[in-house]
């Protein structure tokens, strides 16, 4: 029986890998082409300078030492019996294939490491990427994670996301044909959208052939021009209440095989401006699924 009304990646790594399961968050080295100057120069206007892998471990370690270090910090808080390795800082399949397939290659080469999880931008997949992450699906259980936070084309021209909706789909499409799970990125609260158009996302979502999602609540942190909005009061985050109501009404309205990796993400403490309330995640989860229990709410539910 489900823990939760929700298909849950905890469950989902259950029944794949019959165990408790842990990712290991890594940092390639790698950069991004919304940084480098190919697409524009600082990124995304909410991301710090750790490219969303602000938990990532150090990037001057190789990727053995990394998930060695990992191994024993997860351990810490409880024994995982296998391990997956999360290339999550920056855009993973930005550098050439000799570079990709090296660090890819080494992270299987370690010790209870099960699969590869990569972030990546949809613009960064071409032929030889893709051919080189069908190669690893062959050997592997294979995820790539993609950063798509809305679907809606204005709101992605003024976080400066860098690329259109279009090619979100048609990377999707390459991926689906190549038979590897898509985990797609989304960002609830970004600045002026509304609940109506962080609905609409996930209506866009359900559409495609998409596995799993990431639902993040918008952070404000530190040296972002998402900070400098805050501070002057041009962009006001998401309230708890809030946040938890539009958390319900995206699970009822989530296709029901799409399996949730997230529900809200954490915010490095050293850099979090708001909301503060985020900080207590374990309160947040406990009151979403009181919230989703006394509305009777669950997932796809208002699809039927």
């Amino acid at each position: 029986m489900a823990q939760y009304p929700y298909r849950s990646l905890n469950e989902y790594y259950r029944t794949l890998f019959g165990g408790k399961t842990a990712k290991i968050s890594l940092d390639g080295g790698f950069t991004c082409p919304n940084r480098d100057g190919t697409i524009a120069h600082g990124g995304c206007i909410f991301c710090s300078a750790g490219g969303s892998g602000d938990f990532a471990e150090d990037a001057a370690l190789s990727i053995a030492q990394q998930i060695a270090r990992g191994k024993a910090q997860t351990k810490e808080k409880w024994p995982a019996a296998c391990y997956i390795a999360y290339f999550q800082a920056f855009t993973n399949t930005y550098a050439p294939v000799t570079v990709l397939r090296a660090k890819f290659e080494e992270a299987l080469a370690q010790q209870d490491i099960v699969g590869i999880s990569i972030a990546t931008r949809p613009d960064c997949l071409g032929e030889d990427v893709l051919a080189l992450l069908q190669e690893l699906s062959l050997k592997t259980k294979l995820w790539v994670e993609l950063g798509l936070q809305t679907s809606n084309e204005n709101t992605a021209g003024f976080i400066r996301r860098g690329y259109p909706n279009s090619v979100f789909l048609d990377a999707a499409a390459n991926l689906h044909r190549l038979h590897i799970p898509i985990v797609a990125h989304v960002i609830l609260g970004l600045p002026g959208e509304t609940a109506e158009d962080m609905l609409h996302t996930i209506a866009f979502i359900n559409r495609l052939p998409i596995h799993g999602i990431k639902l993040q609540l918008m952070h404000v942190l530190a040296g972002t021009e998402l900070a400098e909005l805050y501070k002057t009061g041009a962009y006001v985050p998401l309230e708890h209440d809030a946040y938890l109501e539009l958390l319900c009404r995206c699970i009822s309205l989530l296709r029901k095989d799409i399996v949730i990796y997230r529900l809200t993400g954490d915010g490095d403490k050293s850099l979090l401006l708001a909301p503060f309330w985020s900080l207590h995640k374990r309160e947040v989860l406990n009151s979403l699924h009181k919230l989703l229990k006394d509305k009777h709410i669950s997932q796809g539910i208002s699809l039927n």
